[in-house]
């Protein structure tokens, strides 16, 4: 990580998985944000999460939850308190949660409660965050880390191009979580558009099929490796990756 990460980065859903281990890998670097805000539905629940915040300077814990409007509006005004005149320099919209099931066990409840996670909760929650990344935008030029950015954790799987084909596997595995997160694509196409004359940049990245909770023990990498390389990519980010599909090495997706 050669790069700095800015003046503060939010992370939502830093509980466990992805979310706990850009926060524990974030403190520990040498290019750390000044504040790091680490926001969970409960975050009491995680002694890894309470214990970085006491290990740690500049680990803040803040609760939200992303499915309530009132739990954004009082998250938003503590991390005000937090950032202060310098606003927020980036957001990362990590919270998530999956669906494995298939067409025939699909309900209607299930694929609405992926979309208000996965798609509905990353639009309203960065929209809620506004001011405080307007704030941080005004500081100075470029586009990057260093200014402004919304980073929504996306996923192959929302590759309407990569899941068709010959070749392609697909098999109406986990329908509702594939519409859920090609949903959130255009949510940073949208983000990235509306926001890009601020020099607020925009991006959707994934992070590979990781052995989390979620990922399960049979996925290809391990968290470390996945929020490594997502660093990374995060740390070099610039204007020609605004709107953008990446995944943790930096390669470019197919929408």
């Amino acid at each position: 990580m050669s790069a700095s990460f800015g003046k503060s980065m939010l992370v939502t859903g830093s509980s466990r998985g992805i979310g706990l281990q850009i926060v524990k890998e974030l403190a520990k670097s040498n290019h750390r944000p000044a504040k790091i805000i680490a926001t969970a539905r409960n975050p009491t629940v995680s002694t890894d999460l309470q214990e970085l915040s006491r290990t740690y300077p500049g680990v803040h814990i803040v609760t939200l939850d992303v499915e309530s409007q009132q739990s954004i509006s009082s998250a938003v005004g503590e991390v005000q308190s937090i950032v202060g005149d310098e606003g927020l320099t980036c957001l990362v919209n990590n919270a998530a949660v999956g669906l494995s099931a298939d067409l025939n066990s699909l309900t209607p409840e299930a694929l609405t409660n992926n979309l208000q996670v996965n798609t509905v909760a990353p639009l309203f929650v960065t929209k809620a965050f506004l001011p405080l990344l307007q704030r941080a935008a005004a500081q100075c030029m470029g586009m990057g880390l260093h200014r402004a950015a919304v980073i929504n954790i996306s996923s192959i799987l929302g590759s309407i191009t990569n899941n068709w084909g010959e070749d392609a596997n697909f098999k109406s595995h986990a329908p509702g979580y594939r519409i859920s997160k090609a949903a959130l694509n255009m949510v940073t196409r949208c983000l990235a558009a509306d926001l890009r004359s601020e020099g607020i940049l925009c991006v959707s990245l994934h992070p590979g099929w990781v052995k989390t909770d979620m990922g399960g023990p049979h996925a290809d990498i391990t968290v470390e490796e996945s929020v490594s390389g997502l660093l990374a990519v995060l740390s070099n980010l610039t204007e020609k990756d605004n709107g953008g599909f990446k995944n943790y090495l930096g390669a470019d997706l197919p929408w």
